[in-house]
């Protein structure tokens, strides 16, 4: 019985966001789920808030040095710390996400396990783990864009077109969905309904141009020899269209 309401719990936080329920009491987590996400000490939180400002200033290493004194036992920390590492192109990043899994932050690990797979061009390990976080956090905006992109990749068009919708319906302050969106419709030469999405979203003609490039980019792939696959690995159109980090929602 303990075991089922526990798990009730952990569900409940991973679907509203750890920081906006009150959490289990430091008992509870211990005696039944020792990677609980139990509220951060301030302090703590003032470290991880810290780090938070400094990644949006690009100043990376800074933003995990100021990591490094909170315990790793702490899925947040974790989180946090194989965001900055995904960023840095350290590997140890995947391994950080993937202690994640067995926690209330199992989402955001499948999330970065996703994304980490989708910058190297493996896109259908991409999907398999963004098709888990979104299964997870079915709200997260996030997530949803990032699948929208991969299915993108995949040919998977008219399933890229609803995630990228959904995306921007769940969160209509990013406009990035909607750039992804117009990126879609133009790669596939629907240059009406590009238009449309235009003129009904106010996008700006530099956010159109922005597109239009992304668009023909998705093309290079068709034109490049295996040589120069594997020597762009990780270099492609999906790299530097995921969500990125200060722009996540952050629990």
């Amino acid at each position: 019985m303990i075991g089922r309401l526990c798990w009730i719990l952990v569900l409940t936080l991973v679907l509203a966001g750890c920081s906006h329920v009150a959490a289990p009491t430091k008992s509870a987590i211990a005696d039944v789920n020792p990677d609980g996400c139990g509220r951060l000490e301030n302090d703590q939180e003032l470290l991880i808030n810290l780090s938070r400002e400094l990644v949006a200033d690009g100043r990376l290493h800074a933003a995990l040095a100021n990591l490094e004194s909170l315990p790793e036992h702490l899925p947040m920390v974790r989180l946090h710390k194989a965001r900055i590492l995904r960023l840095l192109g350290d590997r140890k990043a995947e391994g950080m996400y993937r202690s994640l899994l067995d926690t209330c932050l199992a989402a955001a690990g499948h999330h970065g396990i996703g994304q980490i797979a989708a910058a190297d061009g493996r896109y259908q390990d991409a999907f398999e783990r963004l098709r888990t976080a979104a299964s997870l956090t079915p709200v997260d905006a996030a997530v949803r864009n990032d699948l929208g992109l991969v299915l993108m990749h995949l040919g998977r068009f008219n399933e890229a077109r609803f995630e990228l919708i959904t995306a921007f319906e769940l969160n209509e302050d990013n406009s990035q969905p909607l750039e992804n969106l117009l990126t879609l419709l133009i790669y596939q030469g629907l240059w009406q309904e590009a238009s449309a999405l235009v003129d009904k979203r106010g996008l700006s003609p530099e956010q159109f141009q922005v597109a239009e490039e992304r668009a023909r980019k998705l093309h290079l792939p068709q034109l490049l020899n295996e040589s120069d696959m594997r020597k762009n690995s990780g270099k492609g159109v999906i790299q530097y269209r995921l969500q990125p980090i200060e722009a996540e929602n952050v629990p």
